[in-house]
């Protein structure tokens, strides 16, 4: 079972010119050789990285029909990203896709490792962007799995997952050792939700949360911007630096060149493991309240409890 960790997160610089598979697969290997350099594992890439392909895209390809045209890209892309990344005895979370799944596409997160095998994320929360049926139409995942490898109880949240207190409870009860958020978000208040949450999740599951997403505007109609970053976050104790924040880019509107790789090193994942048993600070492990404990008062400061129906449990 693995002690330490080190993970490789790329903020993939989305305003990179890139004009073919042949172009996408040299910058991701470029990468991979960097992180398996540094030391790293683990690599992981951001939500969404499949924008990029639009640059090479047909010309007048409406916004309705580019979550098909990106999945069939992803068919030939993602098992070329973890040949690669096998090659180099490397883990890899390739981003996330668009992924026939019934009648529709989800957004699937792909997480490779170096043995062959292949662990599959839905997306369970989707964006107002995500569901539009005049531009990127998505279907909800349905089913939220861990995987193990190593050791290592692994979870992957996607972007919006991870704010998600349902989910975070229904881990609670057997956590993860390890979070991986792959991330897109257009906007500054986004990646402050993301990294907000991720850095809960840390303290209530007791476990380590990455966060990698994309920088930078992609150079291809309509406009669209992604303020993002990279980041491991761990609880906030005095055996792990107290502030919580293990590795951390902060957010960046835009970079340069292929966007920055956080080397995260030697994270403590075993140390985790024994704390989250015995040895926290203060953290007692999951307490569920039942629902009778919540009460609503009157106004007036009263005291008398207004009736209430039980709390419903939270969906996964």
């Amino acid at each position: 079972m693995l002690e330490t960790l080190t993970l490789a997160l790329w903020a993939t610089n989305m305003g990179l010119a890139i004009r073919s598979r042949d172009a996408f697969l040299a910058v991701a290997e470029r990468m991979l050789d960097r992180a398996r350099a540094a030391g790293a594992e683990l690599a992981l890439f951001p939500e969404h990285l499949g924008e990029l392909w639009l640059q090479w895209a047909p010309a007048g390809l409406p916004e309705t029909e580019e979550i098909p045209w990106i999945a069939e890209e992803a068919r030939a892309i993602v098992p070329a990203l973890m040949a690669l990344a096998r090659a180099r005895g490397l883990a890899l979370l390739a981003g996330t896709f668009p992924a026939r799944a019934g009648t529709g596409y989800r957004n699937r997160a792909f997480l490779g490792f170096p043995d062959g095998s292949l662990h599959l994320q839905d997306k369970l929360t989707l964006t107002p962007d995500e569901r539009d049926p005049a531009a990127w139409m998505l279907e909800p995942g349905d089913t939220l799995e861990l995987v193990c490898w190593r050791g290592l109880r692994i979870a992957v949240l996607i972007c919006l997952d991870v704010e998600q207190p349902g989910l975070a409870a229904r881990l609670a009860a057997d956590p993860p050792d390890l979070v991986l958020v792959p991330t897109d978000t257009g906007r500054l208040s986004g990646y402050h939700r993301v990294t907000a949450c991720a850095r809960a999740r840390a303290v209530e599951l007791y476990a380590a949360v990455a966060v990698a997403g994309g920088v930078g505007t992609v150079p291809v109609p309509p406009e669209r911007p992604n303020v993002s970053g990279a980041g491991l976050y761990l609880p906030c104790e005095m055996a792990f630096g107290a502030t919580g924040v293990w590795a951390e880019t902060g957010p960046l509107p835009s970079t340069r060149g292929d966007g920055p790789l956080l080397i995260a090193r030697d994270v403590p994942l075993g140390e985790l493991r024994r704390r989250r048993v015995d040895g926290a600070e203060v953290w007692p492990g999951y307490r569920s309240c039942a629902p009778e404990s919540l009460r609503l008062l009157a106004a007036g400061g009263s005291g008398q409890a207004v009736d209430q129906e039980p709390a419903q449990q939270p969906i996964g």
